[in-house]
């Protein structure tokens, strides 16, 4: 695991639990960064940074490579009363294989949704790599775990038979969250709309995630294009770090569509930028492909936001269970129904749907919830 926020995910996801438990649970953690990285700088959390400077044309995979961190790991395991293995498939985790089993140290396994069947069919020759990495790694590794924790019973569901081997492991449905969002103030605001003065006072839909294929970022510019023309005052605001050049495919899109003026770009939103987006937005919408959890989502339902998702985030259901927002499936006229069935409602509507979004975070994904499931299951195991 990187500490870096803008992976999001399971550093997120930590740094909330960090806030909710603060004194009550002591954490330290063990990661791939290298010392002096610009990342480490302001983690509330103790980090043992046991990366190493690599450069030339290696990927980044290899370059997350170190002869540290095994030795680390023998060294002070034992210096712990659990250990928290936080997602795989990457060099951490070859390390945790061949020191946590049989260590005598209690540890569990966040799988972070990386067990989800999307990935196999998406990308079935990193699928066949990945499980003879699973043959010597991660299926030794959670088949020797004192439980494996998952933060929806869809994400244990779709878990099952990933790979062929090691099968069987314990496992548990711990939840996930996040804290309360700061009170809404005029800086969040203006901290936003000088992300984007493009933007001007229109209305807009917010996309706030990582430009990647799997977010159905490229599904949301042709939706946005077909309901475009009946809601000529509404703009959408594709918001998130890029790290692959996807940014430039669908601007480039977006002009072929004759849409381009209408959406705007304004790279990774944080603090009272990110919670002015949120604020300001009509609502949130994230059409995946695969969304283990959703963060996102959380903190949109937080700030009073209805939530237009697909059907492979997998809060989906509770989501409509709340009345939170609109599911539809991952496909072009899934998206263009999820924008065309709000844009339907009338602003009575729209305003209810907010309220509940805000009642189904505070009984679903408030983190203490979610941080005090995980503290029991390893209270458990210790």
């Amino acid at each position: 695991m990187s500490v870096s926020l803008r992976g999001g995910g399971p550093i997120e996801g930590l740094l909330q639990q960090q806030a909710a438990t603060a004194g009550t649970v002591h954490r330290e953690i063990a990661t791939l960064d290298v010392p002096g990285d610009p990342e480490l700088a302001g983690i509330p959390i103790p980090v043992h940074a046991l990366g190493e400077r690599r450069g030339g044309l290696l990927s980044r995979s290899i370059r997350r490579r170190s002869t540290r961190i095994v030795p680390w790991l023998r060294d002070h395991v034992g210096d712990y009363d659990a250990v928290i293995v936080e997602g795989l498939w990457n060099y951490a985790i070859f390390a945790a294989a061949r020191v946590l089993p049989g260590s005598g140290i209690p540890y569990v396994v966040f799988p972070h949704g990386m067990l989800d069947p999307w990935f196999r069919r998406t990308y079935p020759v990193k699928h066949a790599a990945k499980q003879l990495s699973w043959a010597m790694a991660e299926g030794p590794l959670l088949a020797g775990a004192s439980c494996v924790l998952f933060t929806t019973e869809e994400e244990r569901r779709l878990a099952r038979n990933a790979f062929v081997g090691h099968q069987s492991y314990r496992s548990a449905v711990v939840g996930y969250g996040i804290g309360e969002p700061p009170p809404a103030t005029g800086e969040q605001i203006r901290a936003f709309r000088m992300k984007v003065p493009t933007l001007d006072e229109r209305p807009f839909l917010l996309f706030l995630s990582r430009l990647h294929e799997k977010k159905g970022c490229d599904l949301l510019v042709d939706a946005f294009a077909r309901i475009a023309p009946d809601h000529p005052h509404l703009d959408l605001v594709i918001a998130g770090p890029d790290h692959g050049g996807l940014q430039g495919r669908l601007g480039a899109r977006a002009r072929e569509l004759g849409i381009e003026r209408r959406i705007h770009w304004p790279g990774m939103l944080v603090g009272d930028a990110k919670w002015g987006a949120f604020r300001e937005s009509e609502a949130f919408i994230l059409p995946s492909h695969q969304e283990n959890f959703g963060v996102v989502v959380a903190e949109a339902m937080a700030c009073g936001k209805a939530v237009l998702i697909s059907d492979k985030v997998n809060i989906w259901r509770e989501v409509e269970a709340a009345g939170a927002g609109l599911v539809a499936g991952d496909t072009l006229d899934g998206t263009v129904s999820l924008l065309q069935r709000y844009l339907a409602l009338d602003p009575a509507q729209r305003e209810t749907m907010g309220r509940k979004a805000r009642q189904g975070f505070l009984e679903n994904f408030e983190v203490r919830t979610a941080a005090a499931s995980v503290i029991d299951v390893i209270k458990h195991c210790v």
